[in-house]
């Protein structure tokens, strides 16, 4: 998998969102929500929004307002910025990665493996991520689930976020990794620990129990979480 890359001035992702903002602003005169310069400009979640948001801002094309809401401006015209972009001293230089959402994993009690999970890599979707919000080696094995369940959410993981993972099969005592159950053929997203002889698979919720293997070759570790991406549910507001 090959990270796109430009090597001067604004990347695609950065025009976009300058696209909105100023198409956005003559037309409805106001500036967009997050949500909606997520939606208009094809990004995967609101915090990468931000991301793009933090570099122009730091780029001196836009100016925000944190405490307002929809505090977001174009300090130029649309048509100023982009002819001297590619002159400007503090150009940031982003790579981004798509990475394949290849199926589900349950924040539950292990389940059966549907014909739609991790073992079975489906790559027609993606979610675009920053390489610079992500571990340094191995980007391109990274692979993306959709989180279903809510047995992980003190660690801020709820239904419905995307959990990005490095594949691995060596784990320390409290990484939070996907686990397939190889005799019962079933899945979950737990954090692991090897005590005893036997694992405990803890999950993030005050009211759920641990789930205790006694056989730890019946425990196959098939990736670590390294970033959860909270996709913007509808109707709500940024």
């Amino acid at each position: 998998m090959m990270a796109r890359k430009r090597k001067a001035g604004l990347t695609d992702p950065q025009i976009r969102v300058l696209e909105v903002l100023d198409r956005f602003q003559r037309k409805s005169g106001y500036p967009p929500s997050i949500r909606e310069i997520k939606d208009k400009a094809q990004l995967s979640s609101t915090s990468v929004v931000n991301y793009y948001l933090d570099q122009l801002e730091g780029m001196g094309y836009i100016e925000r307002d944190e405490h307002v809401s929809r505090g977001i401006r174009l300090v130029k015209s649309l048509a100023d910025i982009i002819p001297t972009a590619a002159n400007k001293i503090h150009q940031v230089v982003t790579e981004t990665l798509s990475i394949p959402v290849i199926g589900r994993i349950f924040a539950s009690a292990p389940v059966p493996v549907p014909s739609s999970d991790f073992r079975y890599m489906d790559f027609e979707n993606t979610v675009d991520v920053a390489l610079s919000m992500l571990p340094e080696r191995e980007v391109d094995k990274l692979y993306a689930l959709e989180v279903r369940g809510d047995s992980m959410i003190d660690a801020m993981v709820y239904d419905g976020d995307i959990v990005i993972m490095k594949p691995t099969k060596e784990v320390r005592n409290g990484d939070m990794v996907a686990i397939w159950l190889d005799d019962k053929d079933e899945t979950t997203l737990k954090y692991f620990y090897l005590e005893n002889g036997r694992v405990r698979l803890q999950p993030a919720n005050p009211t759920m129990t641990a789930i205790y293997v006694e056989n730890p070759e019946a425990v196959q570790v098939q990736g670590k979480v390294v970033m959860v991406i909270r996709p913007m549910k509808e109707g709500l507001k940024q």
